[in-house]
């Protein structure tokens, strides 16, 4: 077996694009391995992962083969027939090929496939070492990275990510020689650019982390986040808080450091008047800094993350400090203007901001989801006044300064506004309360995985909101086409298909839909002035197409769900009801048969050319099996009768699942199509009973598919 060494391959760069390094660090790895793979050059690999910094992309795998296995190739040649002539003498077409190949034609071997026996040429060379396929292997790695703007840099050709400037290529302790990007390989790696601005010779790859850790650069970059969590959590624990450190934000601060050093800073206490989400907001996205709070409230403390350990501490984060002050101070201009302007004043500038051309203004919006808001109110326990008083000021906040600089904080800067509005002083301290975190939370779930609206009276306004877009969207003619989603209709129909399950709220669908459709109105459809109102069917639809992924990440087939949206509940909380039903049903031993039992049942009934009867004729039952399925049918049609209208199709379907003996032995000894006509209608009449209700909870036949 070829020996096997490890591999060092460091292409050293300026600074790379933050958000795109770790792909781009990904891409290099996969790529290297994949073309040594193509190659079939052996590859250890356990414990391997890429390495980079925000001026290095890395690969360092553990063990590589010194050489290739032997290559073995075969090329096909001419059948005989046209390779030979009649005295067996070699034609020129034989001649060719044997000259191509370097050899006699008598060296040749033949093989036979389907239209006869040919010559064939069949060679082992021995492997490439992997020293002489690296440069290409490296090559190969590049071009497969996904560069979206590359770079050129002085008079040359190629373009890269950023500028290169060095390159590491040892495979065990031996320069593999190259060039690339008119970077001659070598050992030379270098450290932290201002705390060991020096080459570092790397003797072997496995020097390598080390090498450069004591050069102060962390390559590891799971080893960076380690470090710069610690150094944040501890800042923020010597201050009495804790640091809210998000994934993005961290993910991005790892990609901007070499040799991460924490760094406590401060700012004024007045800005905490401020909405707190607006200053975390600038401190994250805008600088990378961490915000420290205690008790969930954001403190006057914060943590910025210096790439340099600093002989004055305190000179960087005056720096830090003041590079946050103007963008918290124009925070606070903001706030405080909005407060002095009012809800009230906002939802007026509403009337001049076009929603949809056929659907008018946000605020003709505000006022179909007022309307719905009353509606659905009721039927949940909520305050009809109450909740068509908070969907008018839903969106009124879209017209405050704080929103046009912040628009993350949509909902958010409404429900500190809502604290604070003297026109709101008639409400009693809990309704306050409640429309103004209704004012928030009418926006959740604002991405995929984030929580649904908590409060009633904030699931109410969810739930208005998202109807009246659908209902608009499709009146207007806004259906998703492919990916194009401009009005983010998928993402509104499952967030209100979540909000009215995950709620428990038991609402008719159907008639919340048309309600909505008949605020919206029919819009024109064409240019000769048709117009038309939004399909509910086809509008229901859509919702339950969203709870297909829904469901399949909650471990519910696809044969489960179809099963229950095959009944089209008008309730999304009772269609949940019955997929959970339908899954305990699913893994009884007698599910499978009884699904297919129903798929026969209905497919019987289907071609059935007779009137079927409503009841079954007791004295037209002859045989002993349809007889005890009748009586079987009965009984527990008794027996469910109570638990169906109360919604309990658990305890159904366990009733049904006990119709198995008898339905076997139905259909093992009675002819459902009989000759006699009476008994024939008689069977079919005892199949409809009992197929109504194996299908009362759910169409198990969909089990059987």
């Amino acid at each position: 077996m070829t020996d096997m060494h490890p591999l060092l391959i460091e292409l050293g760069t300026e600074e790379l694009p933050v958000k795109a390094l770790p792909g781009l660090a990904q891409a290099f790895f996969d790529g290297v391995i994949a073309a040594l793979d193509r190659r079939g050059v052996a590859v250890e690999r356990e414990g391997a992962k890429p390495l980079y910094t925000p001026r290095r992309l890395a690969v360092l795998l553990p063990g590589v083969a010194s050489e290739q296995p032997e290559q073995r190739s075969e090329v096909l040649g001419p059948y005989l027939s046209i390779a030979l002539d009649a005295d067996g003498n070699p034609t020129k077409a034989l001649q060719g090929f044997a000259a191509k190949a370097g050899i006699d034609w008598t060296a040749l071997h033949k093989t036979s496939d389907a239209k006869g026996e040919r010559f064939v040429h069949r060679a082992v060379t021995p492997g490439a070492t992997t020293a002489a396929l690296l440069p290409d292997v490296l090559r190969e790695a590049i071009a497969a990275m996904p560069i979206p703007k590359p770079m050129r840099w002085g008079a040359h050709s190629y373009a890269f990510a950023r500028p290169v400037h060095w390159l590491v290529l040892l495979h065990g302790g031996t320069v593999v020689d190259t060039e690339l990007f008119g970077v001659r390989s070598g050992r030379g790696s270098r450290g932290h650019r201002f705390m060991h601005d020096a080459a570092v010779e790397i003797a072997t790859p496995g020097d390598y982390v080390d090498a450069l850790r004591n050069a102060k650069v962390i390559v590891d970059a799971d080893a960076r986040r380690a470090e710069i969590v610690r150094e944040v959590e501890d800042a923020a624990r010597a201050v009495g808080g804790d640091a809210r450190i998000e994934a993005d934000n961290l993910e991005q601060v790892v990609c901007l450091v070499e040799w991460p050093k924490a760094v406590p800073c401060t700012f004024e206490p007045e800005f905490l008047a401020v909405p707190q989400e607006a200053l975390i907001a600038t401190m994250e996205a805008n600088q990378k800094f961490f915000p420290v709070l205690r008790d969930g409230r954001l403190t006057e403390h914060f943590i910025g993350i210096a790439n340099i350990v600093s002989k004055d501490e305190a000179e960087v984060a005056k720096g830090y400090e003041r590079v946050i002050r103007p963008r918290f101070a124009d925070a606070k201009f903001f706030f405080d203007e909005d407060l002095k302007q009012g809800l009230s004043a906002m939802n007026d500038g509403l009337r001049t901001v076009t929603y949809q051309a056929k659907l008018g203004s946000v605020a003709d919006k505000t006022v179909r989801v007022a309307a719905l808001a009353e509606v659905i109110a009721p039927q949940v326990g909520v305050d009809a006044a109450l909740a068509k008083q908070a969907a008018l000021l839903s969106k009124a906040d879209l017209q405050s300064r704080m929103v046009n600089e912040f628009p993350e904080l949509q909902g958010i800067a409404g429900r500190y506004y809502a604290r604070q509005d003297a026109a709101l002083a008639g409400l009693s301290d809990d309704d306050r309360a409640a429309l103004a975190n209704a004012l928030d939370e009418a926006w959740q779930p604002r991405f995929a995985g984030d929580d649904i609206a908590l409060s009633p009276l904030g699931k109410v306004l969810a739930i208005a909101e998202r109807l009246d877009t659908l209902a608009g969207g499709f009146a207007a003619g806004l259906k998703p086409t492919g990916n194009k989603d401009a009005f983010a209709l998928r993402r509104n129909a499952l967030g209100l298909a979540r909000t009215l399950i995950e709620s428990g709220f038991d609402l008719d669908l159907q008639a919340l839909l048309a309600s909505a459709i008949e605020r919206v109105g029919a819009l024109p459809t064409s240019k000769d002035g048709a117009s038309a109102f939004a399909d509910r069917g086809e509008l229901y639809d859509f919702i339950l197409d969203r709870l297909k992924g829904y469901y399949a990440d909650k471990s519910v087939t696809v044969q489960q769900f179809n099963a229950v949206a095959a009944l089209q509940p008008k309730s999304l909380y009772d269609l949940d009801r019955r997929i959970d039903a339908i899954g305990t049903f699913a893994a009884l031993p007698e599910a499978a048969a009884l699904a297919a039992a129903d798929k026969r049942i209905r497919n019987i009934l289907r071609k059935a050319d007779i009137e079927i009867p409503g009841d079954v004729d007791p004295a037209l039952l002859r045989e002993p099996a349809e007889a005890a399925l009748a009586e079987a049918v009965e009984a527990v049609r008794g027996e469910t009768g109570h638990a169906l209208a109360h919604g309990d199709y658990v305890s159904v379907l366990t009733h049904l699942a006990r119709l198995r003996p008898q339905v076997d032995a139905f259909f093992d000894s009675v002819m459902v199509n009989a000759d006699d006509a009476a008994l024939r209608a008689n069977r079919l009449a005892l199949l409809k009973r009992l197929s109504e209700r194996l299908g009362s909870v759910a169409a198990i036949e969909h089990l059987s598919s």
